[in-house]
């Protein structure tokens, strides 16, 4: 069965990031995306101009309607809209037995607050029920380091692309404390909208997929290199990758299908 993979985040209005960027990644690594928005942003390369959460019944009530007809093999999480829709979120999580993958969104890239400091304390109950957690350094930072987001039991992804360096270092230590490391030269684009959220998402379809969670991150880590290196160059401002991979997957399947 293809993979199935439910998205608990916010919606991006321009398309790098959030939602959209999450079903295209699903899409691209062969899983089926399903949604439920947490939050409606009017976005562009240069900012977020606007928030409005999605009350939180609606977020339950999108989460349930996917898991109760479709099934769910992974759920990624990534904006969270409020306080209150983290513990209900974190409610229903509890009703499953599948990994989730955590990237705890608190600023865009263009430098927009997305959570606010009731959010952020909220995020414990989903750090402890993720089988994930994927913070860039800042978002290490604010979640208390290393040591505090091990001690959850969660294994954690440390992101390197917010350090310095023309060498990027993204390390993964496991639940069990075992580390595995990829570097990879760093793609100097201001065109990189959205990589925390297509990482995660395509985190989270390999793990639906069932490959073992190194395996996962490493496909995740070289799709979104991929799709960095084919950004369109769209606005004025950080832009959307490439997730289509400068293709035409339409193209792609009618080629292969016999006239």
């Amino acid at each position: 069965m293809i993979p199935r993979v439910l998205i608990v985040a916010g919606s991006d209005s321009g398309g790098g990031a959030g939602i959209q960027a999450d079903i295209k990644t699903v899409t691209m690594l062969g899983g089926h995306a399903m949604t439920a928005v947490t939050a409606i942003t009017a976005q562009n390369t240069l900012g977020v101009q606007a928030v409005h959460p999605v009350p939180t019944d609606i977020v339950v009530a999108q989460m349930r309607s996917c898991i109760d007809d479709i099934g769910v093999d992974a759920v990624k999480i990534g904006m969270i809209g409020s306080a209150e829709t983290a513990q209900a979120v974190a409610d229903v999580l509890d009703t499953l037995d599948v990994p989730v993958v955590f990237d705890p969104v608190m600023v865009a890239t263009s430098g927009s607050v997305l959570a606010d400091a009731a959010t952020i304390a909220a995020f414990e109950r989903l750090i402890r029920r993720a089988t994930l957690v994927t913070p860039n350094l800042p978002e290490l930072a604010a979640l208390g380091g290393e040591a505090a987001l091990r001690a959850s039991g969660a294994a954690l992804l440390v992101k390197g692309g917010h350090a310095e360096g023309d060498v990027v270092e993204d390390r993964l230590v496991a639940d069990d404390g075992a580390i595995t490391i990829w570097t990879h030269p760093r793609i100097v684009t201001r065109h990189s909208h959205g990589t925390g959220c297509t990482l995660a998402s395509g985190i989270a379809t390999g793990l639906a997929a069932g490959l073992p969670l190194a395996d996962a991150v490493g496909r995740a880590i070289a799709y979104v290199q991929a799709a960095l290196a084919v950004a369109p160059g769209l606005g004025a401002g950080h832009g959307p990758m490439g997730h289509a991979l400068g293709r035409v997957p339409f193209a792609d399947g009618k080629a292969a299908c016999p006239d």
